[in-house]
């Protein structure tokens, strides 16, 4: 047994304390009161008396993180001062150990850990799916009373979005383990989203055939002629299809970012850190020709002074229509640079890097081969064997 010298029991107090073997703290105030802390690390309050020289009795408070120091210091003293009095020695909590509501789990994930971690958009993505699902459905749910039902419920009642869905329950599987190292949720707690099954996603992989780019060009050099897109539209649209870059890095371009000396784009806030992109001679034309705006740094500017441009998808919407390419989207405009980089014979890491992917298996996701480059690699291989296997096959040609 050790007693905390001078030191109270606290939140601070008890997750500082760090032992290999069984071990009880004692408060230095509440004599009595104290908390057991495993050699797994698990922490439990508790509180132990007696009365008339009876045998003293111990009596477990609560589970450090499922109920605050402060709500056991409350249980404690009314346990002891029972047993002083001569009543029932049991402990009385005021309301049954439920723990914190999943909604405070998640505004706290959201502020500690996504806020600080996470990128601009990741985070407003992570907000809106604990606002508009979790919350709704399980905010006030205590989160130890959340198990694989109701988890399964939420992810049912999203069917009409499965992608949707498997992200809500993904988010809140991530709210959930930070809960537990964050000591809020007692360790060991099965998380409830574990064994709920995701909905089956179906990959897109949509790129250009050469006829496609043509009619693409065509309708972005026909589209100065006309109302509904503007010159820095058709620009960012051009430097998406011969960068490969996301939309987000061309959008969020600084003219301070642009060395057309150097032939090289540097990506302060790319997805996966900063970088460089070559320019082709190409791409630098486009970007030579943009017109520039007083006083606004960015390269594709907005409708509002000084402001970048935030919205590509409706500029895009018209061009695809013209060209076309009704269920084009921008970011197949990325596979098909991928795409047509594998056709030349460039490896998996050399795309990977033009594309900013930190691992190789992003890069083969996107770098879907195109079909009539499997269908010349597929007669080519064909073709050489059977020169050898069918040479004395009937109607064949030595």
């Amino acid at each position: 047994m050790a007693k905390l010298a001078r030191t109270t029991i606290s939140r601070r107090t008890v997750e500082s304390l760090e032992v290999e073997r069984d071990t009880v703290y004692w408060d230095s105030e509440l004599p009595g009161f104290g908390v057991r802390i495993y050699p797994t690390g698990s922490r439990v309050y508790v509180a132990q008396t007696r009365a008339g020289g009876r045998p003293a009795k111990r009596v477990t408070l609560g589970r450090h993180g499922v109920i605050t120091a402060e709500e056991a210091r409350k249980r404690a003293a009314l346990f002891i001062a029972r047993v002083k009095t001569g009543k029932e020695p049991v402990a009385e909590p005021v309301r049954k150990a439920c723990g914190p509501a999943v909604g405070e789990l998640a505004r706290a994930w959201l502020e500690e850990h996504v806020a600080v971690r996470c990128k601009p958009k990741t985070a407003q993505s992570y907000r809106l799916i604990v606002e508009r699902h979790i919350l709704p459905a399980l905010g006030r749910t205590p989160a130890l009373g959340v198990d694989h039902a109701k988890v399964a419920d939420l992810h049912h009642a999203l069917r009409a979005t499965p992608v949707m869905a498997n992200q809500t329950v993904d988010t809140l599987s991530r709210i959930w383990n930070a809960a537990v190292e964050r000591g809020l949720l007692p360790e060991g707690a099965v998380n409830p989203c574990r064994l709920v099954t995701r909905n089956r996603e179906r990959r897109r992989e949509r790129f250009l055939s050469a006829e496609e780019f043509r009619r693409l060009g065509r309708a972005l050099t026909e589209a100065g002629s006309r109302k509904g897109v503007s010159v820095h539209a058709v620009a960012a649209i051009r430097l998406l299809v011969l960068t490969g870059c996301r939309k987000s890095e061309i959008l969020a371009l600084r003219w301070e970012d642009v060395d057309l000396e150097a032939g090289e784009l540097t990506l302060t806030d790319s997805k996966t850190g900063p970088r460089r992109v070559s320019l082709s001679p190409e791409a630098a034309k486009v970007l030579e020709e943009v017109p520039r705006l007083p006083g606004n740094p960015w390269v594709i500017p907005g409708r509002v002074a000084g402001e970048r441009m935030r919205n590509l998808n409706d500029p895009w919407e018209v061009i695809r229509e013209r060209a076309g390419l009704d269920e084009v989207r921008l970011h197949d405009l990325r596979h098909s640079f991928a795409s047509r980089a594998l056709a030349l014979g460039e490896s998996l890491p050399a795309i990977g890097k033009l594309l900013g992917h930190a691992r190789v298996e992003t890069t083969a996701r996107y770098a879907h081969p195109a079909r009539d480059s499997l269908r010349e690699v597929a007669l080519l291989v064909s073709e050489s064997i059977a020169a050898d296997v069918l040479s004395d096959y009937p109607g064949t040609s030595s």
